[in-house]
């Protein structure tokens, strides 16, 4: 017989108050990653197999740099929600801070690559 009460049992397993608000940002990223996918893979697939001056010529304009940009950020924001709410189900303890640590990290430091490249292109 257990005399824990009700409250006990729950205390770290219940709400968090936060599950509606990420619902709707990976539902919002979603949307705009479908958009954005379209103009990316049609860009970027037209410039495959190009000389490399013209593949810098052509991402040093506005419309394919923004593209570009816009892609790299929503999309690694997008795994790095994912990938946490995913971590958070499966792993426990310390695996579970660190991993989250980690591809945090890996996130923003893919992102800020990504995004320095363009600028480096486009400027």
């Amino acid at each position: 017989m257990s005399y824990l009460t009700d409250l006990k049992r729950a205390t770290g397993h219940g709400s968090a108050r936060e599950g509606t608000r990420r619902h709707w940002w990976m539902t919002q990223s979603s949307v705009g990653l479908i958009i954005l996918l379209p103009f990316f893979v049609f860009m970027f697939g037209k410039m495959l197999g190009q000389p490399h001056d013209v593949v810098v010529a052509y991402f040093s304009r506005p419309f394919p740099a923004i593209v570009a940009a816009l892609m790299i950020a929503v999309g690694f924001m997008h795994f790095k929600n994912g990938i946490k709410m995913v971590i958070e189900d499966y792993a426990h303890g310390f695996t579970r801070e660190a991993l989250i640590v980690l591809t945090t990290c890996l996130s923003y430091g893919a992102a800020a690559t990504g995004l320095f490249a363009i600028a480096k292109i486009a400027l």
